[in-house]
């Protein structure tokens, strides 16, 4: 088979579309035929070395895929060659063919083709446990999502919005906003031009954001703990903005707030399976509804995959950017 490998790491030239060896699938295990798989930032931090996939995973990048199951391994029930199915990957989306535990593969849903299908799996998963699962947002709360134009923003707005939540979102500039604003968003901040800690204030009559779901880490901690309400819950999943800051406890203690950070990637397999058993039961129902749509900016031959980060890297995207292989 072929796959997108990092003889290198570097920037996007580092990506080689290249000849390597099957995948056989383990217990536990199906293999799948990739269709299509997504880009994601933590990608990028891979292809530049900082981002290791875990002991025993595939070595190429992609932490997503849609595709056909082309063969079980040992141990694995419920799922049999031919299916339609995507997956959440530990890494090997980049690749025509990847293995997968079996508790970490879901049905296409129902309404959404076989290719837009890759840009549902990472989202699902990392909006509904740490939005639902860890934070729990209730309805009638407030959401502020960091990167609201961002294949998690998209995700994130749609799934508060099902729930009866608000939701205040983060962008970068007018059009950006504007696609929120279609999905749901309630409030809309430019982050260049305003700061959203008097925003939401203001939009919440001083309240604050109850759950704040965050992408950038240090450069934003202490302005998110002053965005918190009282019992406020700050989800932090990205480190774009750095991963060192100075953290106000007597302020976090004042607002009997909570500051959680997590990551899918280096989880246990049994956590992963537990969060997209979660998904199937709950997020699954609303796409097949068509209430929650996976947005997808472009789709790109795999052999572009340096294209498709230098898009990621501009962030000239809205949702996510997807990659399909030869046989797509």
């Amino acid at each position: 088979m072929h796959a997108i490998t990092i003889p290198e790491p570097g920037g996007p030239e580092a990506l080689v579309w290249a000849e390597v060896p099957d995948p056989v699938p383990g217990e536990g295990e199906v293999l799948i035929e990739v269709v299509a798989g997504a880009v994601n930032r933590a990608d990028l931090l891979q292809r530049q070395g900082f981002y290791n996939p875990p002991p025993g995973a595939s070595p190429y990048p992609g932490l997503e895929c849609s595709g056909r199951i082309a063969a079980i391994g040992p141990g694995v029930a419920g799922w049999s060659v031919g299916d339609e199915v995507c997956a959440l990957l530990a890494g090997g989306g980049y690749a025509e063919k990847v293995a997968v535990p079996a508790g970490q593969v879901l049905p296409v849903p129902e309404g959404v083709d076989l290719v837009t299908a890759a840009a549902l799996p990472e989202v699902t998963a990392t909006v509904w446990s740490n939005v639902f699962m860890v934070a729990h947002l209730r309805p009638g709360e407030t959401l502020l999502v960091h990167g609201g134009a961002s294949g998690i923003g998209t995700m994130a707005i749609q799934l508060a919005k099902a729930v009866g939540a608000r939701v205040a979102v983060t962008a970068g500039g007018p059009e950006k906003l504007a696609r929120c604003a279609e999905l749901g968003a309630d409030i809309l901040i430019d982050y260049r031009e305003q700061d959203f800690v008097e925003e939401i204030h203001k939009a919440t009559d001083g309240a604050g954001a109850d759950v704040i779901l965050d992408i950038m880490g240090a450069k934003y901690l202490e302005r998110n703990v002053k965005a918190l309400a009282v019992n406020g819950r700050l989800a932090v999943i990205g480190l774009q903005g750095g991963r060192k800051a100075e953290l106000d406890l007597g302020a976090l203690l004042d607002k009997r707030a909570a500051v959680t950070a997590t990551s899918l990637r280096k989880r246990p397999l049994e956590e992963k399976a537990a969060i997209i058993a979660a998904v199937r039961e709950h997020v699954w129902p609303l796409v097949g509804a068509g209430t929650v749509r996976p947005v997808v900016d472009r789709v790109c031959p795999m052999a572009e995959a340096p294209e498709a980060h230098r898009t990621l890297e501009a962030s000239s995207h809205v949702g996510k950017v997807l990659l399909v292989t030869p046989s797509a």
